[in-house]
Protein backbone atom coordinates (compact mmCIF):
# COMPACT_ATOMS: atom_id res chain seq x y z
CA UNK A 1 0.00 0.00 0.00
CA UNK A 2 0.99 3.50 -1.07
CA UNK A 3 1.17 6.02 1.85
CA UNK A 4 0.45 9.16 -0.52
CA UNK A 5 -0.95 12.38 0.55
CA UNK A 6 -2.03 16.12 -1.03
CA UNK A 7 0.25 18.07 -2.14
CA UNK A 8 -1.44 21.08 -2.28
CA UNK A 9 -4.18 22.88 -4.48
CA UNK A 10 -2.56 23.97 -7.59
CA UNK A 11 -4.01 27.59 -9.01
CA UNK A 12 -6.09 26.39 -12.43
CA UNK A 13 -6.91 29.68 -14.54
CA UNK A 14 -10.41 29.18 -15.19
CA UNK A 15 -12.43 26.03 -15.37
CA UNK A 16 -10.95 22.35 -16.08
CA UNK A 17 -11.83 20.45 -18.76
CA UNK A 18 -12.73 17.68 -16.13
CA UNK A 19 -15.06 20.38 -14.39
CA UNK A 20 -16.49 21.76 -18.01
CA UNK A 21 -17.62 17.86 -18.36
CA UNK A 22 -18.49 17.39 -15.08
CA UNK A 23 -21.10 20.30 -15.21
CA UNK A 24 -22.31 19.07 -18.32
CA UNK A 25 -22.79 15.88 -16.82
CA UNK A 26 -24.69 17.19 -14.19
CA UNK A 27 -26.63 19.43 -15.55
CA UNK A 28 -27.83 16.20 -18.24
CA UNK A 29 -28.17 14.51 -15.21
CA UNK A 30 -31.08 16.87 -13.46
CA UNK A 31 -29.15 17.59 -10.71
CA UNK A 32 -29.72 20.11 -8.36
CA UNK A 33 -27.56 23.46 -8.97
CA UNK A 34 -28.87 25.92 -6.38
CA UNK A 35 -28.57 25.98 -2.52
CA UNK A 36 -28.45 22.24 -1.70
CA UNK A 37 -26.80 19.74 0.79
CA UNK A 38 -25.70 17.47 -1.13
CA UNK A 39 -23.33 14.01 0.70
CA UNK A 40 -20.24 12.95 -1.58
CA UNK A 41 -18.88 9.55 -1.27
CA UNK A 42 -14.78 9.87 -0.68
CA UNK A 43 -13.30 6.77 -0.58
CA UNK A 44 -9.74 8.29 -1.50
CA UNK A 45 -8.88 6.25 -4.33
CA UNK A 46 -8.46 8.40 -8.39
CA UNK A 47 -12.04 8.49 -8.82
CA UNK A 48 -13.92 10.07 -5.84
CA UNK A 49 -10.98 12.31 -5.20
CA UNK A 50 -11.08 13.46 -9.03
CA UNK A 51 -14.86 13.99 -7.98
CA UNK A 52 -14.33 15.78 -5.13
CA UNK A 53 -11.83 18.06 -6.83
CA UNK A 54 -13.58 19.20 -9.98
CA UNK A 55 -17.17 20.09 -7.69
CA UNK A 56 -14.71 22.35 -5.49
CA UNK A 57 -13.68 23.97 -8.88
CA UNK A 58 -17.40 23.90 -9.97
CA UNK A 59 -18.35 25.41 -6.33
CA UNK A 60 -15.51 27.72 -6.25
CA UNK A 61 -16.25 29.17 -9.68
CA UNK A 62 -19.73 29.61 -8.80
CA UNK A 63 -21.03 27.26 -11.06
CA UNK A 64 -22.49 25.08 -8.93
CA UNK A 65 -24.17 26.51 -5.05
CA UNK A 66 -23.63 23.32 -2.80
CA UNK A 67 -23.17 22.85 0.63
CA UNK A 68 -20.95 19.18 0.35
CA UNK A 69 -20.09 17.16 3.30
CA UNK A 70 -17.90 14.27 2.84
CA UNK A 71 -18.38 10.94 3.76
CA UNK A 72 -15.92 8.00 4.64
CA UNK A 73 -17.02 4.76 6.11
CA UNK A 74 -13.82 3.18 6.89
CA UNK A 75 -14.24 -0.55 6.10
CA UNK A 76 -12.00 -2.07 8.19
CA UNK A 77 -10.34 -4.20 5.60
CA UNK A 78 -6.79 -3.20 5.61
CA UNK A 79 -4.08 -2.27 7.68
CA UNK A 80 -4.22 1.38 6.46
CA UNK A 81 -7.73 1.93 6.57
CA UNK A 82 -7.42 4.51 9.28
CA UNK A 83 -4.40 6.36 7.60
CA UNK A 84 -7.27 6.80 4.19
CA UNK A 85 -9.76 7.90 6.36
CA UNK A 86 -7.41 10.67 7.92
CA UNK A 87 -6.09 11.74 4.40
CA UNK A 88 -9.62 11.80 3.25
CA UNK A 89 -10.38 14.21 6.40
CA UNK A 90 -7.26 16.77 5.58
CA UNK A 91 -8.02 16.90 2.19
CA UNK A 92 -11.61 17.49 2.61
CA UNK A 93 -11.39 19.93 5.84
CA UNK A 94 -8.43 21.66 3.64
CA UNK A 95 -10.81 22.07 0.51
CA UNK A 96 -13.30 23.64 3.20
CA UNK A 97 -15.72 20.97 3.58
CA UNK A 98 -17.88 19.16 6.54
CA UNK A 99 -16.15 15.75 6.97
CA UNK A 100 -18.26 12.52 8.72
CA UNK A 101 -16.17 9.45 8.81
CA UNK A 102 -17.91 5.70 10.31
CA UNK A 103 -16.23 2.41 10.75
CA UNK A 104 -17.40 -1.05 10.80
CA UNK A 105 -16.19 -4.19 10.53
CA UNK A 106 -17.59 -5.55 7.34
CA UNK A 107 -15.95 -9.05 7.93
CA UNK A 108 -17.97 -9.90 10.69
CA UNK A 109 -20.71 -8.60 9.82
CA UNK A 110 -20.40 -10.06 5.99
CA UNK A 111 -20.20 -12.98 8.33
CA UNK A 112 -23.60 -12.71 10.33
CA UNK A 113 -25.34 -11.64 7.17
CA UNK A 114 -24.45 -14.46 5.01
CA UNK A 115 -23.00 -11.73 2.24
CA UNK A 116 -19.55 -11.91 0.51
CA UNK A 117 -17.46 -9.07 1.19
CA UNK A 118 -18.28 -7.07 -1.31
CA UNK A 119 -21.94 -6.95 -1.26
CA UNK A 120 -21.40 -6.60 2.21
CA UNK A 121 -19.42 -3.60 2.17
CA UNK A 122 -21.72 -1.96 -0.40
CA UNK A 123 -24.73 -2.83 1.69
CA UNK A 124 -23.18 -1.13 4.62
CA UNK A 125 -21.80 1.96 2.75
CA UNK A 126 -25.21 2.48 1.31
CA UNK A 127 -26.83 2.16 4.52
CA UNK A 128 -24.12 4.99 6.23
CA UNK A 129 -24.24 7.20 3.27
CA UNK A 130 -28.38 7.02 3.37
CA UNK A 131 -28.31 7.82 7.56
CA UNK A 132 -25.65 10.83 7.17
CA UNK A 133 -27.78 12.19 4.23
CA UNK A 134 -31.30 11.98 6.58
CA UNK A 135 -29.01 13.70 9.58
CA UNK A 136 -27.81 16.53 6.97
CA UNK A 137 -31.63 17.15 5.50
CA UNK A 138 -29.69 16.12 2.19
CA UNK A 139 -31.54 14.92 -0.83
CA UNK A 140 -28.78 13.74 -2.60
CA UNK A 141 -26.07 11.24 -2.15
CA UNK A 142 -22.74 11.35 -4.93
CA UNK A 143 -20.46 8.76 -5.93
CA UNK A 144 -17.84 8.00 -8.03
CA UNK A 145 -18.24 5.46 -9.87
CA UNK A 146 -16.95 5.61 -13.91
CA UNK A 147 -16.89 3.77 -17.48
CA UNK A 148 -14.74 0.81 -15.99
CA UNK A 149 -16.56 0.28 -13.03
CA UNK A 150 -20.17 0.11 -15.33
CA UNK A 151 -18.08 -2.62 -17.93
CA UNK A 152 -17.12 -4.09 -14.90
CA UNK A 153 -20.61 -4.37 -13.46
CA UNK A 154 -22.24 -5.90 -16.52
CA UNK A 155 -19.92 -8.60 -17.08
CA UNK A 156 -20.09 -9.58 -13.48
CA UNK A 157 -24.16 -9.72 -13.88
CA UNK A 158 -23.70 -11.29 -17.40
CA UNK A 159 -21.17 -14.14 -15.30
CA UNK A 160 -23.96 -14.61 -12.87
CA UNK A 161 -27.13 -15.46 -15.47
CA UNK A 162 -28.28 -11.53 -15.01
CA UNK A 163 -31.71 -11.09 -17.10
CA UNK A 164 -31.98 -7.47 -19.22
CA UNK A 165 -32.79 -5.94 -16.16
CA UNK A 166 -29.22 -6.91 -14.56
CA UNK A 167 -27.61 -6.14 -17.62
CA UNK A 168 -28.53 -2.56 -17.81
CA UNK A 169 -25.79 -2.02 -15.39
CA UNK A 170 -25.67 0.62 -12.77
CA UNK A 171 -27.82 3.65 -13.09
CA UNK A 172 -26.31 7.24 -13.37
CA UNK A 173 -29.59 7.94 -10.66
CA UNK A 174 -31.97 6.37 -8.84
CA UNK A 175 -33.45 6.58 -5.26
CA UNK A 176 -31.21 5.57 -2.92
CA UNK A 177 -33.33 2.70 -1.58
CA UNK A 178 -37.12 1.97 -2.38
CA UNK A 179 -37.85 3.36 1.08
CA UNK A 180 -36.35 6.46 0.99
CA UNK A 181 -36.93 10.07 -1.34
CA UNK A 182 -32.99 10.54 -1.28
CA UNK A 183 -31.15 10.77 -4.52
CA UNK A 184 -28.03 8.65 -5.72
CA UNK A 185 -26.26 9.94 -8.48
CA UNK A 186 -23.07 8.65 -10.35
CA UNK A 187 -22.42 11.97 -12.36
CA UNK A 188 -18.95 9.91 -13.66
CA UNK A 189 -20.20 7.30 -15.02
CA UNK A 190 -20.76 7.58 -18.88
CA UNK A 191 -17.93 9.14 -19.49
CA UNK A 192 -14.76 9.09 -17.14
CA UNK A 193 -12.23 6.32 -17.75
CA UNK A 194 -10.02 5.50 -14.65
CA UNK A 195 -7.25 6.40 -16.18
CA UNK A 196 -9.06 10.16 -17.09
CA UNK A 197 -9.68 10.84 -13.31
CA UNK A 198 -6.11 9.58 -12.05
CA UNK A 199 -4.60 12.17 -14.36
CA UNK A 200 -7.19 14.98 -13.43
CA UNK A 201 -5.87 14.45 -10.10
CA UNK A 202 -2.44 14.50 -11.05
CA UNK A 203 -2.92 18.00 -12.96
CA UNK A 204 -4.42 19.01 -9.55
CA UNK A 205 -0.99 17.88 -7.88
CA UNK A 206 -3.11 15.46 -5.54
CA UNK A 207 -1.93 12.40 -5.25
CA UNK A 208 -4.55 10.12 -4.54
CA UNK A 209 -4.72 6.39 -2.51
CA UNK A 210 -3.91 3.40 -3.52
CA UNK A 211 -6.10 -0.04 -2.67
CA UNK A 212 -3.73 -3.13 -2.89
CA UNK A 213 -6.91 -5.46 -2.61
CA UNK A 214 -7.87 -3.78 -5.92
CA UNK A 215 -5.05 -6.06 -7.30
CA UNK A 216 -5.96 -9.44 -5.44
CA UNK A 217 -7.27 -11.36 -8.13
CA UNK A 218 -9.22 -14.04 -5.18
CA UNK A 219 -12.34 -11.11 -6.05
CA UNK A 220 -14.30 -11.81 -9.34
CA UNK A 221 -13.90 -8.32 -10.01
CA UNK A 222 -10.50 -7.91 -9.92
CA UNK A 223 -9.97 -11.00 -12.11
CA UNK A 224 -12.83 -9.46 -14.44
CA UNK A 225 -10.80 -5.88 -14.43
CA UNK A 226 -7.21 -7.59 -15.38
CA UNK A 227 -7.97 -10.91 -16.83
CA UNK A 228 -11.48 -10.68 -18.73
CA UNK A 229 -11.53 -7.04 -19.94
CA UNK A 230 -7.64 -7.12 -21.28
CA UNK A 231 -8.49 -9.90 -23.02
CA UNK A 232 -12.27 -8.65 -24.52
CA UNK A 233 -10.16 -5.00 -25.40
CA UNK A 234 -7.78 -7.26 -27.91
CA UNK A 235 -11.28 -8.16 -30.18
CA UNK A 236 -12.72 -4.44 -29.78
CA UNK A 237 -10.44 -1.41 -28.05
CA UNK A 238 -13.03 0.37 -27.05
CA UNK A 239 -15.45 -2.46 -25.06
CA UNK A 240 -15.51 -0.62 -21.79
CA UNK A 241 -17.53 2.21 -24.00
CA UNK A 242 -19.40 -0.46 -26.19
CA UNK A 243 -20.69 -2.18 -23.02
CA UNK A 244 -21.83 1.23 -21.79
CA UNK A 245 -23.83 2.33 -24.95
CA UNK A 246 -25.21 -1.66 -24.77
CA UNK A 247 -26.27 -1.04 -20.94
CA UNK A 248 -28.14 2.41 -22.16
CA UNK A 249 -30.14 -0.06 -24.55
CA UNK A 250 -30.78 -2.35 -22.24
CA UNK A 251 -31.95 0.06 -19.71
CA UNK A 252 -34.08 1.95 -22.06
CA UNK A 253 -35.74 -1.79 -22.98
CA UNK A 254 -36.34 -2.66 -19.40
CA UNK A 255 -37.95 0.63 -18.62
CA UNK A 256 -40.81 -0.10 -20.96
CA UNK A 257 -41.19 -3.57 -19.69
CA UNK A 258 -41.01 -2.03 -16.43
CA UNK A 259 -44.13 0.03 -17.60
CA UNK A 260 -46.18 -2.88 -18.54
CA UNK A 261 -45.08 -4.81 -15.23
CA UNK A 262 -46.49 -2.23 -12.85
CA UNK A 263 -49.73 -2.05 -14.86
CA UNK A 264 -49.86 -5.66 -14.48
CA UNK A 265 -49.14 -6.01 -11.43
CA UNK A 266 -51.72 -3.48 -10.59
CA UNK A 267 -54.37 -5.30 -12.78
CA UNK A 268 -53.57 -8.68 -11.06
CA UNK A 269 -53.48 -7.16 -7.17
CA UNK A 270 -56.36 -8.25 -4.91
CA UNK A 271 -56.80 -4.67 -3.84
CA UNK A 272 -58.63 -2.01 -6.08
CA UNK A 273 -55.66 -0.05 -7.80
CA UNK A 274 -56.89 3.29 -6.12
CA UNK A 275 -56.61 1.66 -2.83
CA UNK A 276 -52.86 0.56 -3.82
CA UNK A 277 -51.91 3.56 -5.07
CA UNK A 278 -53.18 5.54 -2.45
CA UNK A 279 -52.17 3.44 0.80
CA UNK A 280 -48.77 2.78 -0.88
CA UNK A 281 -48.96 -0.63 0.20
CA UNK A 282 -47.74 -3.63 -1.79
CA UNK A 283 -50.21 -6.24 -2.41
CA UNK A 284 -49.90 -9.73 -0.89
CA UNK A 285 -52.03 -11.98 -3.28
CA UNK A 286 -51.86 -11.51 -6.93
CA UNK A 287 -54.52 -13.22 -9.15
CA UNK A 288 -52.70 -16.34 -11.42
CA UNK A 289 -54.73 -15.73 -14.48
CA UNK A 290 -53.82 -12.08 -14.80
CA UNK A 291 -50.57 -12.81 -14.24
CA UNK A 292 -50.78 -16.04 -16.30
CA UNK A 293 -52.15 -14.34 -19.41
CA UNK A 294 -49.07 -11.41 -20.00
CA UNK A 295 -46.18 -12.18 -21.55
CA UNK A 296 -43.41 -14.03 -19.87
CA UNK A 297 -40.95 -11.03 -19.66
CA UNK A 298 -43.43 -8.64 -18.66
CA UNK A 299 -45.21 -11.25 -15.73
CA UNK A 300 -41.39 -11.84 -14.38
CA UNK A 301 -40.29 -8.26 -14.03
CA UNK A 302 -44.02 -7.67 -12.60
CA UNK A 303 -43.01 -10.59 -9.93
CA UNK A 304 -40.13 -9.21 -9.43
CA UNK A 305 -41.36 -5.86 -8.23
CA UNK A 306 -43.87 -7.33 -5.92
CA UNK A 307 -41.05 -9.77 -4.48
CA UNK A 308 -38.91 -6.54 -3.89
CA UNK A 309 -41.91 -4.56 -2.23
CA UNK A 310 -42.82 -7.01 0.07
CA UNK A 311 -39.38 -8.06 1.17
CA UNK A 312 -37.55 -4.43 1.12
CA UNK A 313 -34.94 -5.56 -1.52
CA UNK A 314 -34.24 -8.01 -3.48
CA UNK A 315 -30.90 -8.92 -1.28
CA UNK A 316 -29.74 -12.41 -3.00
CA UNK A 317 -32.69 -13.00 -4.72
CA UNK A 318 -31.25 -14.79 -8.03
CA UNK A 319 -33.11 -15.90 -11.78
CA UNK A 320 -33.45 -19.09 -10.52
CA UNK A 321 -35.79 -17.83 -7.18
CA UNK A 322 -38.07 -15.82 -9.62
CA UNK A 323 -37.94 -18.59 -12.72
CA UNK A 324 -39.15 -21.12 -9.52
CA UNK A 325 -42.02 -18.33 -8.26
CA UNK A 326 -42.96 -18.11 -12.33
CA UNK A 327 -43.42 -21.56 -12.91
CA UNK A 328 -46.29 -21.37 -9.87
CA UNK A 329 -48.42 -19.28 -12.35
CA UNK A 330 -48.64 -22.51 -14.54
CA UNK A 331 -51.60 -25.30 -14.65
CA UNK A 332 -54.26 -25.58 -11.92
CA UNK A 333 -52.77 -27.24 -8.95
CA UNK A 334 -52.17 -25.36 -5.71
CA UNK A 335 -50.56 -26.23 -2.61
CA UNK A 336 -46.73 -25.39 -4.28
CA UNK A 337 -44.00 -23.35 -2.90
CA UNK A 338 -41.33 -21.35 -4.63
CA UNK A 339 -38.62 -21.10 -1.55
CA UNK A 340 -37.06 -17.14 -1.79
CA UNK A 341 -33.57 -16.74 0.22
CA UNK A 342 -33.81 -15.74 3.47
CA UNK A 343 -36.79 -17.86 3.98
CA UNK A 344 -39.13 -16.14 2.76
CA UNK A 345 -41.65 -18.04 0.37
CA UNK A 346 -44.23 -17.43 -2.35
CA UNK A 347 -47.43 -19.87 -2.21
CA UNK A 348 -50.20 -21.17 -4.77
CA UNK A 349 -53.15 -21.27 -3.19
CA UNK A 350 -55.65 -22.38 -5.59
CA UNK A 351 -56.03 -19.39 -7.83
CA UNK A 352 -53.95 -17.06 -6.28
CA UNK A 353 -50.10 -16.30 -5.30
CA UNK A 354 -49.41 -15.00 -1.56
CA UNK A 355 -46.16 -13.84 -0.47
CA UNK A 356 -44.53 -14.87 2.88
CA UNK A 357 -41.83 -11.98 3.47
CA UNK A 358 -39.30 -13.83 5.97
CA UNK A 359 -36.29 -12.90 6.63
CA UNK A 360 -34.45 -15.73 8.22
CA UNK A 361 -37.50 -16.72 10.00
CA UNK A 362 -38.76 -13.56 10.96
CA UNK A 363 -41.39 -11.15 9.35
CA UNK A 364 -39.69 -8.88 6.71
Amino acid sequence: MKTLRAKGKSAIPGISDFARRLFRSWLSLKLPTGKTHVILAVSGGADSTALLLALDELVKARKLSLTITVAHLDHRLRGVSREDADWVENLAVGLGYEFVKRRTDVKKRAARSGDNLEQAARRFRYEFLKKTAKQNQSPLVVTGHTLDDQAETILLRLLRGSAAEGLSGIEAVRLIDSKSSIQLARPLLSWVRRTDAEAYCRLRKVEFRVDEMNQDEKYARVRVRRQLLPLMHSFNNKIVEALSRTATLLREDAGALTDEANKLLRLACLEAPQTLRKKGDNPKRLDVDILASAPAAVRRRALRQWISQGRGDLRRLEMVHLVAVDSLTEGNRGGRIAELPDGGKVVRKRGWLELDARVNGKKG
